[in-house]
């Protein structure tokens, strides 16, 4: 199964007379498989990416077209909670989400409200996994960025969501907090087979991590494909006004500088390393 939509369209505005509408998403066509996913939803602000994924979380519906999330058509009559447990959503503000008393409690409470038994098992589980079994006592409110953003995605995990979104989960953190929670998100790819969505402006990230790219201009998808094809493709990269991970940059600024024939198009530190040794060595001889 998967998150179908076809020529799907949303405004937050519909005018009461016969004037235009003006769309935030206009004729989204788009499949998105129930497991092993790792993409990217980029765009600038106002492109339209947040209202993307609070569509598949079904927050929103469509004004037009056909929306199916893992085989369930959603209309004015669809249950929502069913969609929810399986399709999970992470806000960009971890606090909008978290309330109870302790991290414990907080992580138990979805499970407890989609009937899952023995919730506070499953929230212990979520924490091993997460790595935050020494903060289940702890208020919520006297954690770091880092804690509180691990433990408002544990609270979404415990209801063992097929699908997991996560709005700008990276900004505000500091390095080493940042790539510990980028590596916990690609062990539940490669290891649990969740489906991962991030928005995301940081292209460093999409870079290291993500394996597809979904592009939003002005409420349109204009990209969606391999991350290799988006990023080795300078006209179609810059048409879009996209920042150019630090690797490439690095390699472009090479290329220029020493005139070498370098594949620009690396996205680890080693890649890139290993490039400009094999570059230098080919001009050396």
């Amino acid at each position: 199964m998967e998150i179908n939509f076809s020529k799907v369209s949303f405004s937050y505005n519909i005018p009461r007379k016969k004037r235009p509408v003006i769309y935030t998403l206009k004729d989204i066509d788009l499949n998105i498989q129930e497991k092993d996913e790792f993409i990217a939803v980029v765009g600038h602000t106002g492109s339209g990416k947040s209202t993307l994924v609070q569509l598949m979380n079904v927050l929103l519906r469509p004004l037009k077209g056909k929306l199916k999330i893992l085989g369930t058509e959603i209309t004015k009559k669809t249950l929502l909670k069913p969609i929810r447990r399986r399709v999970g959503l992470v806000f960009q503000f971890p606090e909008y989400q978290i309330f109870e008393e302790t991290v414990l409690k907080d992580i138990a409470f979805g499970p407890k409200n989609f009937g899952i038994p023995d919730s506070e098992g499953r929230a212990r589980e979520v924490a091993e996994i997460m790595g935050i079994t020494d903060l289940l006592d702890r208020s919520p409110f006297t954690l770091s960025g880092g804690q509180l953003r691990k433990v408002a995605i544990s609270g979404i995990l415990a209801s063992d969501p097929d699908v997991l979104i996560l709005d700008e989960p990276t900004v505000g953190l500091d390095p080493f907090t940042k790539t510990e929670l980028l590596e916990l998100l690609k062990t539940l790819n490669t290891k649990y087979h969740k489906s991962i969505i991030i928005i995301t402006h940081d292209m460093q990230v999409v870079s290291h991590y993500l394996k597809r790219v979904i592009v939003l201009k002005k409420g349109e998808i204009i990209y969606n494909g391999d991350k290799q094809n988006l990023f080795g493709k300078r006209d179609l990269y810059e048409k879009f006004h996209l920042d150019y991970p630090d690797t490439v940059q690095l390699l472009q600024a090479v290329k220029k500088e020493f005139n070498l024939e370098i594949d620009e198009n690396k996205h680890s530190v080693e890649e890139a390393y290993q490039e400009i040794i094999k570059a230098f060595g080919e001009k050396d001889e």
